[in-house]
């Protein structure tokens, strides 16, 4: 029986890995997320089709054909490697998409282009102190006055806000309506007058996160996606692709090969890790349940082409499955170095510059946001196994 995927793609296959032997000495520390490095190698990514490939030329991008087998063999092999994928981030895996799919030609032209360069980052304004897991219920509104909104109210755990360029915000536009109708989806400056910033420090001893302030804050009318309280239809959509983006297979795959890595090297009383039976297995239980998610994602690949097939939930899969694989690789590397593992920051005993720590707190971190996994459970059972919903408290008198 042959497995193989046939001649065409095992020549561009033998292209890809032709591209990393080329230029692998040229990818940027990825703790470097906006230097000249990073930039110079997002834009050789999309040149040669490894980034943004089937983005159209018109908006910035390499304009292929989407091709699944040619997305799994660049994944592939850039896992195989180790290679630096590019940039992410919330413009690019959420907003981007959506631009393309709601967006007008001018948000297009305006937006897609600096973005998936790295030009221009973004912020997402969603969770509201009041208005987490249930979204619907945010309270910040936008009021039109002549040919502005006036936006007021609070957003908070804004990763990247500090950072960012532009922020795209959900806001309550008819405050009448039933509380999933009366929201617009909205693009502006974060250097606007009336926006506060303040931060966030989470257990990585970073500032990941924010809380935002707007008051007053002044918005051209025409900088909204889809029409006047629709938003919540432009939201969904950009919550089924940051569900896809937080913990991709690909990724996953890269941080096993890293483990693999370590299990060569680090030793217990002079025996290699990959020799102890007990580290040996969990190693393969994590590489099982990464094959699971990689076919997954080759399904939510085929569903985009074909565009017949309801993949909301397939796509839940990942952000809830992806984001505790992700804790447990990053865990288990820890545990592979032993007393090293506990090393941090400018200890000097510490391995991949601390990526493996700070993994391991990051994603223990994203199991509770983007929606709680415990959320994500109710939803795919509710929805997808059409269990009874949670019986709800009732509210004491």
């Amino acid at each position: 029986m042959d497995l193989s995927f046939g001649n065409e793609y095992e020549v561009f296959r033998e292209e890809v890995r032709d591209f990393i032997r080329q230029h692998k000495d040229k990818q940027p520390n990825p703790a470097e997320m906006l230097s000249e490095e990073t930039l110079a190698w997002q834009k050789l990514l999309i040149e040669n089709g490894y980034h943004s490939r089937t983005i159209p030329k018109e908006y910035g991008g390499y304009g292929a054909e989407p091709d699944i087998i040619k997305s799994r063999i660049i994944a592939e092999e850039f896992s195989a490697e180790q290679i630096n994928t590019g940039l992410s981030g919330q413009g690019i895996s959420m907003l981007t998409p959506v631009l393309l799919e709601m967006g007008n030609e001018v948000q297009k032209l305006q937006f897609i282009k600096p973005t998936i360069h790295g030009e221009l980052l973004w912020c997402q304004g969603y969770s509201e102190p009041g208005a987490g897991s249930d979204l619907a219920s945010l309270t910040t509104k936008a009021e039109l006055d002549g040919d502005e909104w006036v936006i007021n109210g609070q957003k908070i755990w804004t990763s990247t806000a500090h950072l960012a360029d532009w922020i795209f915000c959900l806001v309550r536009t008819e405050p009448d309506a039933p509380k999933h109708q009366g929201i617009s989806f909205l693009l502006f400056r974060m250097d606007t007058p009336g926006i506060e910033i303040r931060p966030l420090i989470d257990m990585t001893g970073k500032r990941n996160f924010n809380e935002v302030f707007f008051t007053d804050v002044r918005v051209p009318k025409d900088q909204i996606v889809g029409k006047r309280g629709q938003g919540w239809l432009v939201a969904n959509a950009i919550l089924g692709h940051e569900r896809g983006s937080l913990a991709p297979p690909d990724v996953a795959d890269a941080r096993l090969n890293g483990v693999i890595d370590l299990m060569q090297t680090e030793t217990i009383g002079g025996e290699k890790l990959m020799a102890n039976p007990v580290y040996r297995d969990r190693l393969i239980q994590l590489q099982g349940r990464a094959m699971a998610l990689r076919l997954n994602d080759m399904r939510l690949l085929s569903a985009r082409i074909n565009k017949n097939q309801d993949v909301k939930l397939a796509a839940m899969i990942v952000k809830l499955m992806g984001t505790e694989l992700r804790h447990e690789i990053e865990g288990l590397a820890i545990d592979v170095m032993g007393e090293i593992g506990l090393s941090y920051e400018d200890n000097p005993y510490v391995r991949g510059n601390g990526s493996w720590q700070f993994q391991y707190m990051f994603y223990l971190g994203l199991i509770i946001g983007g929606g709680t996994s415990q959320i994500q459970k109710n939803i795919i059972s509710e929805r997808g196994l059409d269990m009874p919903k949670e019986p709800k408290v009732a509210k004491s008198s």
